[in-house]
């Protein structure tokens, strides 16, 4: 599917193209969404540039997905969409731009598309040029990363909260279980968002390297550089949570081997506090013909009140010692 977007009063007109139609020459903005052969080749004659194809995107090293081509720059990176998704080609969207036009190449959905799709419909400040598109769809993106990663930190404070206050009962495995699974879960949110940043960081500086290409002026290219310390800033926020989910998963651990070593001392004074009148029992139940008490009426309940009393002083000995 193709949708354009074409030179309007308001901003830039959205047209969704149908199969066949001819790709509007006024396009500023092409949307290639999970591209026909007969579409791409209609983009690539557009912007007289080559537009890889799905299985290149999925196939090419991540340090060959930035390069030249003789009427455009090519960029392939991750946008947020990957903390939703483990495949990487879905998350990936491939950036075609030259002084004039900008193409998009996404297989997936990522929200920063549909984010800025609204935005340039309407504002009227964004120049009808590629670069100023690319421009704005960054600063979307970078947006979008600060609040998936500010998200996992807000997960990151229930949970410890729940870990180290009333909310998580630790007498219930299930209460453990769900606090690590959720740790895994933010753990991997982390990670995708490293990936996204990474890949993002890359196209900055390579955009920087090549402002000429996208005949950027002086403020353009400043700007480059602040989206550039706001990328670095939200990896740094990544990595000081990766140390704090770290600790948690210790913490989290670490009560788990508490509870297990309190049942543990459990079973051992519960052994402790029944041997005395197991000694008991087992000295009356001695097949003797002489014994003190076999003959005496009063010799079971004096036997039976003789083990009660060891278990009550071995209880009692062991509160006065703390042991329980």
């Amino acid at each position: 599917m193709i949708i354009a977007y074409c030179p309007s009063v308001n901003g830039l007109e959205r047209i969704e193209l149908a199969p066949g139609t001819p790709l509007p020459t006024t396009s500023i903005w092409i949307d290639l969404v999970a591209p026909s052969q007969d579409e791409q080749k209609a983009a690539e004659k557009l912007m007289g540039a080559e537009i890889p194809t799905r299985e290149e995107i999925a196939s090419i090293e991540t340090s060959e997905r930035l390069y030249l081509e003789p009427g455009a720059v090519v960029m392939t990176a991750q946008l947020p969409i990957a903390t939703r998704t483990i495949d990487p080609t879905l998350s990936s969207v491939t950036f075609v731009a030259n002084a004039k036009r900008l193409v998009t190449v996404r297989y997936g959905e990522p929200k920063s598309i549909a984010l800025l799709s609204r935005k340039i419909q309407s504002d009227r400040t964004i120049a009808h040029r590629g670069p100023a598109v690319l421009f704005a769809m960054l600063d979307i993106i970078v947006d979008r990363c600060a609040d998936e990663m500010e998200a996992a930190s807000a997960r990151y404070d229930e949970l410890a909260v729940q870990v180290f206050g009333d909310g998580l009962n630790t007498r219930k495995t299930a209460s453990y279980q769900d606090a690590i699974r959720q740790l895994g879960q933010i753990g991997l949110h982390v990670t995708k968002m490293h990936d996204v940043c990474t890949s993002l960081a890359r196209m900055l500086i390579y955009m920087n390297t090549h402002a000429k290409r996208f005949d950027l002026s002086e403020d353009q290219i400043a700007e480059v550089k602040m989206f550039g310390r706001d990328i670095h800033s939200i990896k740094e926020h990544g990595d000081a949570l990766d140390n704090k989910l770290a600790f948690l998963l210790d913490a989290t651990v670490g009560l788990v081997t508490l509870e297990q070593n309190q049942i543990s001392k459990i079973f051992t004074v519960l052994g402790v506090i029944f041997l005395p009148p197991t000694l008991i029992a087992s000295i009356y139940g001695m097949n003797f013909d002489k014994m003190p008490e076999l003959r005496w009426e009063l010799g079971f309940p004096f036997s039976i009140g003789l083990m009660l009393l060891s278990i009550v002083a071995t209880f009692l000995v062991f509160r006065w010692k703390k042991l329980l």
